[in-house]
């Protein structure tokens, strides 16, 4: 990525032009407003340099194997900036639909979720349940750290999409890494759910609705997970074990106390839980650390939820708003924490709200 290129977000809504460079912060140009981001959190969708060559190929009147000889130089070279505890390989495969209020019309984006500091090449397959032979849906390497697109499907895709078979090997390069087993994770779809709404869920990965499915969880691969959704009852949660840790559920760093509220930390094992379980303990966490420091006048508390504008983050935000009022509320230090932590400032003495709240 360069100067004048084209760009969207990765993890929130949004893009524009990159006006400037700075390390590794990206200053996006969005409607007239300068936005930082961080550069892997942004994904090149036109670069300066094709506008140019567009411009000059139909006006430049010099010969074409001189256009050809002084052509573009290589792209910049980004090199990979690794998260803390990000060697724990995470794969989630969710499907965007393009038109959520006509899903009977809409096509789907298969994303892919590589929450890890490896790079990982993948190859995605699909059938029919009375089929045999599988077809290729999608073969490349992901980048570490990212979500990318890597096919799009469409309605009339539907019927040979009974089952999916993801198989994947997960490296670094240029470094030394600890070896990841290759591993292979087989999915039974009911494709009927693709024309269903309420199927479309929130998911921490995700800004919208998605139908979701965990391909790798902290290095290991589901078994059938899919069927605790097929059955469309409560999953069932014995399967699911909360974290067991020696680590305090929140770390004091300087004046802060700072509070990780990332999946991963909360829990070993996810298989059988759903998005609103997973919510639930979340949220349960971030009130059992206010409850804690309600009569802390000025202490302040950073509860990491991740990036963009997800379920998470606007959950929190609406806790703070009606049950936890008075209270400072603000983005985190980015310096810190990057785009995902919010700041809370404990500033009048108060007892936890007796009303409950609500589980969703």
């Amino acid at each position: 990525m360069k100067v004048g290129d084209t760009v969207r977000f990765l993890n929130a809504v949004g893009g524009g032009k990159v006006v400037r460079i700075s390390g590794d912060i990206a200053y996006v140009d969005e409607d007239g407003f300068e936005t930082p981001v961080l550069v892997r959190e942004c994904v090149v969708i036109a670069h300066a340099q094709d506008a140019e060559m567009a411009k000059t190929k139909s006006t430049d009147p010099r010969p074409k194997a001189f256009a050809k000889e002084t052509g573009p130089s290589a792209p910049v070279k980004i090199p990979v900036i690794e998260r803390a505890n990000g060697d724990v390989l995470n794969l989630v495969l969710g499907f965007e639909a393009s038109d959520l209020k006509s899903l009977s019309r809409s096509s789907f984006d298969a994303v892919l979720v590589n929450d890890s500091n490896y790079y990982v090449y993948l190859a995605v397959l699909s059938r029919s349940a009375d089929d045999s032979q599988w077809t290729l849906r999608f073969a490349g390497e992901v980048e570490p750290n990212i979500q990318e697109f890597i096919f799009e499907l469409n309605t009339a895709d539907l019927a040979a999409f009974d089952r999916v078979k993801v198989q994947y090997l997960a490296y670094k390069k240029d470094k030394g890494f600890e070896a990841k087993t290759p591993g292979e994770c087989e999915i039974k779809i009911d494709t009927t759910k693709f024309a269903k709404l309420h199927c479309f869920r929130p998911n921490p990965y995700f800004d919208v609705p998605v139908i979701a499915f965990d391909i790798a969880v902290k290095d290991a691969t589901p078994v059938d997970f899919l069927e605790a959704i097929r059955n469309s009852g409560a999953p069932k949660k014995e399967s699911a074990q909360p974290k067991k840790s020696s680590k305090p559920a929140a770390v004091r760093r300087n004046d802060e106390i700072v509070v990780d509220l990332h999946v991963s930390e909360l829990f070993d094992n996810v298989n059988g839980l759903s998005n609103s379980d997973i919510l639930n303990a979340q949220l349960d966490r971030f009130e059992e650390v206010m409850k804690a420091n309600l009569r802390n006048v000025g202490q302040k508390i950073v509860f990491i939820h991740g990036k963009g504008e997800g379920v998470l983050r606007q959950a929190i935000l609406k806790e703070l708003n009606h049950r936890y009022k008075g209270h400072d509320v603000q983005d985190a230090s980015f310096q810190e924490y990057g785009f995902g932590a919010t700041q809370v400032t404990i500033r009048q003495q108060g007892q936890a709200p007796y009303k409950p709240r609500q589980r969703r």
